[in-house]
């Protein structure tokens, strides 16, 4: 057990014994341990060079405290395995580098199917560590949003989601109330117009995002994975430029709006409906979603331009985003 210190066996156990013991001679090792007194004396000369043992009276040994002795030696062999340890990860990131330049294959593998883009999917989202990027566009490839457990397993280990919603899919049914959810789970969401591509960013070292967009049959999806590379580089800064220009989308949270603005004269459902307001969702989609009349939508939404002191809708965006309400 004690190999790591140095210790080989017949020295570990001579050691152990003069722990028992409290102190003995070469003569008392060797009838003990069954060892001949040339093997007890080589013992006690290693022990003695390695600071286990110190004389006593006789020509005999006592044992040093092994958490004296040997705690320092233990704590320096840590040490050694940690710097091997950090040499050898930096060995195989450099390793993995040099592979990608002379296989492109290993920096972008083309998955062939629609199940294999589903499998990665999932993968990357349980494999997650700190972040997901997500690009979601309206009509789904792989699997509705409803079904992304992942996500909500995610979100649960602390995995940050930021998630840009396509509008057009804000207005397929059931989707504000699954958005609102995700929200409040702790995805950050914001909307745009159009997105240029379905994508999902892992951890900043994984993409995967479909090769067609318009494929005539599902079952023919086929996607990329791509790893660390200048194209991932790329994708990351094309998430980065979408997302400071995306409209943010807030929700409730226990009857509160997450970051409503201190002073905001709106109460919680009027910045619900607010934020769908811009983040572009038809009055008949919110409608449809919230379980109100179109008539009802657009009396609360002339109620907020009067708030806002504003004679169109532009006006009004302007001056929510002025006056910080979203």
């Amino acid at each position: 057990m004690l190999e790591a210190a140095g210790l080989d066996e017949v020295t570990e156990r001579a050691y152990r014994l003069l722990v028992r013991a409290g102190e003995a001679g070469v003569t008392d090792l060797a009838e003990e341990l069954g060892i001949t007194a040339e093997e007890a004396a080589r013992a006690l000369a290693l022990m003695q060079g390695m600071g286990l043992v110190r004389d006593a009276e006789g020509r005999r040994f006592a044992p040093v405290a092994p958490d004296v002795a040997l705690g320092p030696r233990l704590m320096r062999r840590q040490e050694t395995i940690d710097w091997a340890r950090q040499a050898v990860e930096q060995l195989a990131e450099e390793y993995r580098t040099s592979l990608r330049r002379r296989d492109a294959d290993r920096l972008i593998e083309v998955l062939p199917s629609r199940a294999a883009l589903r499998e990665q999917v999932r993968h990357l989202q349980n494999s997650a560590r700190e972040e997901v990027m997500y690009f979601c566009r309206a009509g789904h490839v792989v699997m509705p949003s409803q079904d992304n457990t992942e996500e909500l397993d995610a979100l649960g280990r602390g995995v940050d989601y930021r998630v840009i919603y396509e509008r057009a899919l804000l207005e397929e049914p059931g989707m504000v109330a699954n958005v609102a959810y995700g929200i409040k789970l702790g995805e950050r969401a914001r909307a745009v117009r159009f997105l240029p591509v379905r994508m999902m960013i892992a951890d900043r070292e994984t993409a995967l995002l479909p090769l067609v967009q318009h494929a005539g049959g599902r079952s023919g999806t086929t996607a990329a994975l791509v790893r660390g590379s200048s194209l991932l580089d790329a994708l990351i800064a094309l998430f980065e430029a979408q997302w400071d220009r995306a409209t943010p989308i807030r929700t409730l949270d226990d009857g509160q709006v997450i970051d409503a603005a201190p002073g905001c004269p709106l109460d919680a459902d009027e910045l619900y409906l607010l934020s769908l307001l811009v983040a572009g969702v038809p009055d008949k989609s919110i409608a449809s979603q919230l379980g109100l009349s179109l008539r009802t939508v657009q009396r609360r939404v002339y109620h907020l331009m009067r708030l806002a002191g504003a004679q169109t809708r532009m006006q009004l965006a302007w001056h929510a985003a002025r006056e910080r309400w979203l």
